[in-house]
């Protein structure tokens, strides 16, 4: 049996917590711990049954957790306007932001509500969107964003000149493309707050290679049953050569709630090419480190995703 991996989670308590993709998988276990350690812990969720099922269920795990949900789908702009607006009126101080959702490689391109390519619209500019959207709370707060890349990260980069991938489509290519966005809007989020004086930390963390749901069946992106990709994962996670959901969790706690974790910096598995192992710091992937890249990505992003959410 693989050795048990986990890590101390300091008090949350008075803390509010934000975390996208927590229905299930990796999220469900990020909201849990931050709801053990005392958080008030706000759900974002695509659809509300299957929300309010998995808030039940942490409610069922820690016996008084303040968990909460509320419909957002990163997909839409107009919905991720409709979220942060009502959290703004709420006029709480965001604490703690884990964009932690995503989708990967559907059985054929797709596009989000306003066109943009599925996997750059939803797992970059939806969270870009919303980060943006919540960026007077987490000043009030003087929070931190925890944004979560993927393995894939390690290659690939910004399709410049059709970052929707209209032509030539390459569905594990714009995946990739993807989570290096991520990456690169977290490293200038945390350089524009600390030129800018917002006050809020920015850092990124990635899982390694566990058995969660992205490559599972999804019917909902046209993928009746579950990929050879996922089978595959599954064993090797039972032998130990893979992570296990609760532990792909780790990193992106680490970089939440470690007393010791700063902005700008990268967290992640340390075992053998970073796949599984204990949480710590790593060195930033090639495809991450260009801070030219990184402002140009969000200048990039600021006009996709127009004015109401530029800063």
């Amino acid at each position: 049996m693989p050795r048990t991996i986990d890590i101390s989670i300091p008090s949350l308590s008075g803390k509010l917590a934000v975390v996208t993709g927590a229905s299930d998988g990796i999220g469900q276990v990020i909201a849990t711990r931050l709801a053990r350690a005392g958080a008030d812990v706000v759900m974002p969720v695509r659809t509300p049954s299957k929300g309010e099922t998995a808030a039940n269920r942490i409610r069922t795990r820690v016996p008084g957790a303040s968990v909460s949900t509320h419909r957002l789908d990163l997909a839409s702009l107009d919905s991720v306007a409709a979220f942060t607006a009502w959290l703004v009126a709420e006029g709480r101080g965001v604490d703690m932001l884990i964009n932690n959702a995503g989708v990967m490689q559907p059985p054929s391109r797709q596009v989000t509500e306003d066109g943009f390519e599925l996997q750059f619209g939803t797992n970059h500019l939806g969270h870009f969107a919303l980060t943006l959207g919540l960026l007077p709370l987490l000043r009030t707060a003087g929070g931190r964003v925890t944004h979560q890349t993927s393995i894939a990260a390690r290659s690939g980069g910004i399709h410049w000149d059709d970052p929707n991938w209209e032509a030539g489509y390459d569905v594990g290519k714009a995946y990739n493309q993807s989570k290096v966005a991520v990456a690169l809007f977290a490293r200038e989020l945390d350089a524009r707050s600390r030129a800018r004086g917002w006050g809020i930390t920015s850092n990124l963390s990635h899982p390694g290679v566990s058995p969660t749901n992205l490559l599972a069946a999804q019917p909902g992106l046209g993928r009746q049953s579950d990929t050879m990709g996922v089978r595959l994962i599954r064993v090797l996670s039972r032998v130990g050569l893979a992570g296990t959901v609760d532990s792909a969790a780790l990193p992106a706690l680490m970089a939440m709630t470690d007393p010791g974790a700063r902005g700008d910096e990268f967290y992640g598995p340390t075992g053998r090419t970073n796949v599984a192992g204990a949480p710590g710091r790593l060195e930033f992937w090639p495809p991450m480190r260009d801070m030219a890249d990184a402002r140009r990505l969000w200048e990039l992003s600021e006009e996709m995703v127009g004015v109401r959410f530029a800063v």
